[in-house]
């Protein structure tokens, strides 16, 4: 066959693979035998879906455990995919307000997603079942979910994910202090004496040097930093705040408040207060307005932030 059978377009696109190959070294012609004999992708495949349909294995025969795993397992993907997003605008050289602001809705999409669906924990299980097959995950807890402190610790300076109470007795830069008084490792501590649950100690054994590793990374490239550095004065600065609020009120109030709804469904029976799995103190540590979490503090005024969640919680959870 002689070249003036082919393409132009596939010429041209020969000719640019040859020199990719050139540059490294490579024989295009063996590339080109390894596509001859490979078999085509199917979709089955390419997202393993024979693996992810394999990953749910329930501790129990109560069939609403299975509900339970899936929406946990969706919620870690989501939060995989706002990492993804926070990685990219942490180590962007480039200053592009439009591409800042696009990954920050990106980010707030996945978070409405997530808010959105709450529901299916919320209304989408069997109470009964829930507080029969919650017994055979001790000490395991949703709690022990590493991908929601590496958002918040890529979000922030670590000081604002301080126990309110603490933060005036930190040393500036010194992490570490910092580390140890992050408010939510007072929503793991045994309801009676106050210590350590083993729900946050194997929490923190797995995963403690990797968070101050993340949190020495992000310290002057969390989103708070990029905007304040580069972002604060630019076209689109009123857009990119709107959707900084809006990343702040998702994360740290309506999330929070999903989750608060949960609890109160399954774990309220008046006069009777339920533990959490693992032992968490559930009362304290879900509602917002106590938490009072806020990633970038600097665009709410004081009377917002001293009513940080109230009106959310008035409407969604005491509204009759």
């Amino acid at each position: 066959m002689t070249n003036s059978k082919f393409d132009k377009k596939i010429l041209d696109q020969l000719h640019k693979l040859e020199e990719k190959y050139e540059a490294m070294g490579q024989d295009l012609s063996s590339y080109l035998d390894g596509l001859l004999h490979a078999d085509y992708l199917t979709y089955w495949d390419y997202i393993h879906l024979d693996t992810l349909l394999s990953l749910q294995n329930p501790k129990t025969q109560f069939p609403d455990e299975k509900i339970f795993i899936i929406y946990h397992q969706i919620t870690e993907l989501y939060f995989k995919l706002i990492l993804n997003e926070i990685e990219q605008l942490a180590s962007d050289q480039e200053v592009d307000p439009s591409k800042f602001l696009l990954r920050i809705n990106r980010i707030n999409r996945y978070l409405l997603h997530l808010v959105d669906s709450f529901d299916v924990m919320i209304d989408g299980m069997d109470q009964k079942q829930f507080l029969d097959f919650r017994m055979s995950l001790l000490p395991a807890s949703g709690f022990q979910s590493a991908q929601i402190r590496m958002f918040e610790i890529s979000c922030t300076d670590l000081l604002n994910l301080v126990e309110e109470s603490k933060r005036t007795e930190m040393i500036v830069d010194d992490l570490e202090q910092m580390y140890d008084h992050l408010y939510w490792k007072r929503g793991a501590t045994e309801l009676a004496t106050g210590k350590k649950t083993l729900t946050l100690k194997q929490f923190e054994n797995k995963y403690s040097e990797e968070f101050l590793q993340l949190a020495r990374r992000h310290k002057n490239q969390n989103i708070w930093r990029q905007y304040e550095t580069h972002y604060k004065s630019v076209d689109h600065a009123d857009a990119i705040v709107k959707a900084l609020r809006e990343l702040d009120q998702l994360s740290n109030v309506q999330w929070r408040l999903a989750h608060y709804k949960s609890a109160v469904r399954y774990l309220q029976r008046d006069p009777e207060v339920i533990a959490a799995t693992g032992g968490t103190n559930w009362q304290k540590y879900l509602p917002p307005r106590f938490q009072r979490v806020i990633f970038f503090p600097e665009l709410w005024s004081k009377d917002e932030k001293d009513n940080w969640g109230k009106s959310w919680v008035d409407e969604t959870v005491l509204k009759k």
